[in-house]
């Protein structure tokens, strides 16, 4: 049997922290990720955030998806079948979502888009809430396919 390999988290950063550093990693440059990310957080804080964290916190939950679509095949048809997204899906999805949103914005700095983003999606606005929210609007409109759900599992 393997062993599990510790994991190094510095004393200043939570595991989901960590997990958005390394989303954000482009070609193995962690260092550059990391201050991308310290920089936001002391752009939140000169907006006038006391706690750039919870606010990193509270955009994470908002961005976080319950429901999501998966299309199976029934009987030669293709059908969007609403389903549960599991806690560690939600956290991958509201990662890439929010990471996603900063990459597609022009003009500014990383750390200064991922600052707004992170603002925006505490306060229930901006890009990735916005994707969340087609997420569950699609969910919601093809709850008459849920019962499809039990068939064709991988």
């Amino acid at each position: 049997m393997a062993q599990k390999k510790a994991k190094y988290i510095p004393e200043d950063s939570s595991e989901l922290q960590e997990k958005f550093i390394n989303c954000m990693m482009k070609a193995g440059k962690k260092s550059v990720s990391r201050r991308i990310f310290q920089d936001a957080m002391k752009i939140l804080r000169d907006q006038g955030k006391t706690n750039p964290i919870s606010v990193f916190q509270k955009a994470l939950d908002n961005v976080k998806p319950n429901m999501e679509v998966r299309a199976r095949r029934v009987g030669g048809s293709v059908y969007q079948i609403p389903v549960e997204v599991t806690p560690k899906r939600q956290a991958t999805l509201c990662v890439r979502w929010i990471i996603g949103a900063c990459r597609t914005k022009k003009g500014k700095g990383m750390a200064e888009k991922l600052a707004q983003e992170l603002n925006d999606a505490s306060n229930e606005t901006g890009t990735a809430f916005k994707k969340r929210e087609d997420v569950h609007r699609m969910a919601a409109a093809n709850k008459a396919f849920a019962h499809f759900a039990r068939y064709n599992r991988r």
